[in-house]
């Protein structure tokens, strides 16, 4: 059986019988790749066809089999709501096919280049829309970040993240069988998980993180490893720096989003501080908006581009310039030396108020940064006098609202103080652990 040319590990002559473990159970390129050939035989001439992303040597066979019989594959969260999954599937014309592991084939279809997942985006403003990504794209992203984190067939990644996203889907598993790196799937990326897998190369969410720092024995148990990465939300300094002093290790951040793939990293080679995500991937160039003081929305170029929205041209269109540039929607400052700074969302992190621009993600930090403070969200809210206003929700013991307004205030400007504070038991999050300001309750 011929592997997708995507996958480069399994081209090899040599088989690896526990290249893979997920949740436990372990396999081996070439019994992957007689699971992959039965789902491809199924799948052949679909349209498209989806899958219970599942933490599973399932979701993994059926997505190496629809990259062998070149039909986009369609993930769905194991937990999405009947109205979610039923649009996933309307939208795509996808048919949702079940995986048995335990049935092999030989499929000898020879796909060419195309699309090669269909992804949809988290519906914040409307119904989700299918972000369509091809081969290319991902082998260009892959490829890419293989160099930035000198990832190689001697690694051993490690990881908990769900396999919808383009993080645990396309890094952790496709990034995998791209450089021939063994895969450690933990099931869940808990901290005890995490310890135990004696990995090399670690991926984890802050949320991921801000758990392994609060386990002081789990993250000294990650000192030998070679590197930890952080991404799909901006990665608080406390957790920066708790992970540099408990294993020894700076995480390095990377930035991008389902559209774009991965598009700006720190390099496993180079400097890396919090709150910064590196510098542009090769082929990858960024420029900001219309700045003021510096701060704009970050446009980029590159291969890494998805294909476009499925079945929305005119969606596709706004998501450009006039000129070609995709538009982030996120804003950001470029440093002299190139270093990129995600200061948030346009439309919930860029905060105006009396005139001035304040970053969420800077008085989040700042918050973040006192004791009692355990989870930040800053938003802004209308104000009467001042346009917007800076509002916290907090999750925290033992402190009072007029004492973390005065904590923010010895850090940063006065005018990036909060205004009001909203103390919570936890803040919504969605599957990758980020926050989901749209979720916070009123004022």
């Amino acid at each position: 059986m011929t592997a997708p040319p995507l996958l480069t590990a399994l081209h090899g002559d040599a088989d690896r019988p526990d290249a893979l473990r997920v949740d436990g159970r372990a396999c081996g390129y070439e019994e992957l790749l007689g699971a992959a050939g039965a789902v491809a035989r199924r799948a052949s001439g679909l349209r498209a066809f989806a899958v219970e992303a599942t933490p599973s040597l399932e979701t993994v066979a059926a997505v190496v089999g629809g990259l062998l019989a070149g039909v986009p594959v369609v993930p769905v969260a194991p937990d999405a709501g009947p109205a979610e999954r039923e649009h996933l599937l309307r939208d795509s014309g996808a048919e949702l096919l079940p995986v048995d592991f335990a049935e092999r084939a030989d499929f000898a279809g020879q796909p060419a280049d195309g699309p090669a997942l269909i992804l949809y985006t988290s519906g914040t403003t409307g119904a989700p829309k299918g972000v369509v990504l091809s081969r290319a794209a991902v082998a260009a992203d892959l490829d890419a970040l293989a160099g930035a984190w000198q990832w190689t067939a001697e690694d051993t990644l490690v990881h908990g993240l769900p396999l919808f996203h383009v993080h645990g889907l396309v890094l952790g598993v496709l990034g995998a069988l791209r450089t021939g790196s063994a895969l450690v799937h933990t099931g869940r990326p808990t901290p005890a998980a995490y310890a135990a897998a004696g990995g090399t190369l670690y991926f984890g969410v802050p949320t991921v993180w801000h758990r392994v720092v609060r386990d002081e024995a789990a993250a000294r148990a990650l000192a030998p490893a070679r590197l930890l990465v952080s991404g799909s939300a901006p990665l608080p300094a406390p957790v920066f720096e708790g992970l540099r002093a408990l294993s020894g290790h700076e995480p390095v951040e990377r930035y991008g989003m389902t559209e774009s793939l991965i598009t700006v990293s720190a390099r496993a080679d180079g400097p890396r501080r919090p709150g910064a995500v590196g510098t542009p991937l090769p082929g990858i160039t960024t420029r900001i908006a219309d700045p003021v003081d510096g701060v704009g929305e970050l446009q980029l170029t590159g291969p890494t581009l998805f294909d476009g929205y499925l079945g929305r041209p005119a969606a596709t269109a706004e998501a450009f310039t006039g000129d070609g540039w995709f538009r982030t929607g996120d804003i950001a400052a470029i440093d002299p030396d190139g270093t990129h700074r995600i200061v948030g969302r346009a439309s919930t992190d860029l905060i105006k108020s009396g005139g001035y621009r304040i970053g969420a993600g800077e008085v989040e930090n700042a918050l973040l940064a006192h004791p009692a403070v355990r989870e930040a969200a800053v938003v802004g809210a209308p104000h009467p006098d001042l346009g917007q206003q800076v509002v916290a929700y907090v999750v925290a013991d033992g402190v009072a609202e007029g004492e973390l307004t005065e904590f923010v205030a010895t850090r940063l400007s006065a005018h990036k103080r909060p205004r009001a504070v909203r103390f919570l038991s936890e803040l919504p999050r969605n599957a990758m652990g980020k926050p989901q300001k749209r979720l916070l309750p009123p004022l």
